[in-house]
């Protein structure tokens, strides 16, 4: 088995009473998740991800298509699919009145973990709360109830923890912080899939990138080949005294002045060497006093790829 998610020709439409209004929140999907990486879901509000995250829970009935999570069939094998995958749900969704050591013990109980082979402290250790252990939830901060959710989805230690939105409202503090707690749980062998509107987020991550857009798949590759789909860098040379107008020599490369000392090239590195530019800067006699690039991140693919 290399892959711990496959999916293939994934429908979901949502019935209405006048069939022109069916809500088709799923076309075809395809998608193969390898085992042990960190996979990113990303796309556009409605675009249909919290849909597939509910099918892969078994809280939605897909309408056509195969799943399978850890080789296990969701319609022939949904106990065991279900039991091979954990997932933080964007909402916060617990009883304020128990304690965190009792949340955990009442899902590892749920799910069937005997007693002796529960980790409740050991995971409450693992995201910073053991000495919240004995303390109501409903006085967690919400930075700390996100830290229980994560720990109340790895009680029966599956091999799949799905982040949804994990980092949603938190503050970058934490965010760095659970951020850490999945690095070290993929290093543990734990398959991870992360949706996020936080793009940064997914590049600093993923191995991986798929990006959804209105029900259907309209990118799926590692990260650096998303990356590469756009091959525009920015360099801005700052010189050591003013500048009053571009130079000739520099206009093919559509050179733009900002500032009094600064000129802006935006160049190809397939197309054009950043050597030619300094050749051109060098031969008007101009001296560079510092050199800063630009390069295009996932924020600038995510745009190209989901614009309409």
């Amino acid at each position: 088995m290399t892959n711990a998610i496959e999916i293939k020709s994934l429908n979901k439409t949502y019935a209405a009473a006048n069939k022109q209004e069916e809500k088709v929140a799923l076309k075809n999907i395809d998608l193969a998740i390898p085992k042990g990486s960190i996979f990113g879901l990303l796309g556009p509000n409605g675009a249909g991800k919290s849909t597939l995250i509910n099918i892969l829970a078994g809280l939605v009935i897909k309408t056509a298509g195969d799943v399978k999570i850890w080789d296990e069939n969701l319609d022939q094998s949904a106990r065991n699919a279900k039991a091979a995958i954990g997932i933080v749900p964007q909402e916060i969704n617990f009883d304020p009145f128990f304690t965190p050591f009792e949340i955990l013990e009442i899902q590892g109980g749920l799910y069937g973990v005997p007693k002796k082979e529960r980790r409740t402290l050991e995971l409450l250790k693992m995201v910073n709360l053991e000495d919240k252990a004995h303390a109501h939830s409903r006085a967690l901060s919400g930075g700390m109830k996100r830290r229980l959710m994560v720990a109340k989805a790895l009680v029966h230690t599956p091999p799949i923890l799905v982040l949804d939105e994990p980092t949603a409202g938190v503050d970058v503090e934490l965010r760095k912080m659970l951020w850490e707690n999945v690095r070290r749980l993929n290093d543990d062998g734990v398959t991870v899939v992360l949706t996020t509107h936080y793009l940064e987020e997914a590049e600093e991550l993923c191995d991986q990138i798929a990006i959804i857009d209105r029900g259907e798949i309209v990118a799926n590759e590692d990260k650096e080949t998303l990356l590469s789909r756009i091959n525009n860098k920015e360099v801005r040379f700052r010189l050591d005294k003013e500048l009053k107008e571009i130079p000739k020599s520099l206009e093919k490369f559509d050179a733009v002045k900002e500032g009094k000392r600064t000129i802006l090239v935006r160049y190809s590195p397939a197309e054009q060497q950043v050597s030619e530019i300094l050749d051109a800067i060098k031969k008007e006699k101009l001296n560079i006093a510092d050199i800063s690039t630009d390069e295009s991140d996932l924020e600038d693919v995510f745009l190209q790829i989901t614009k309409h």
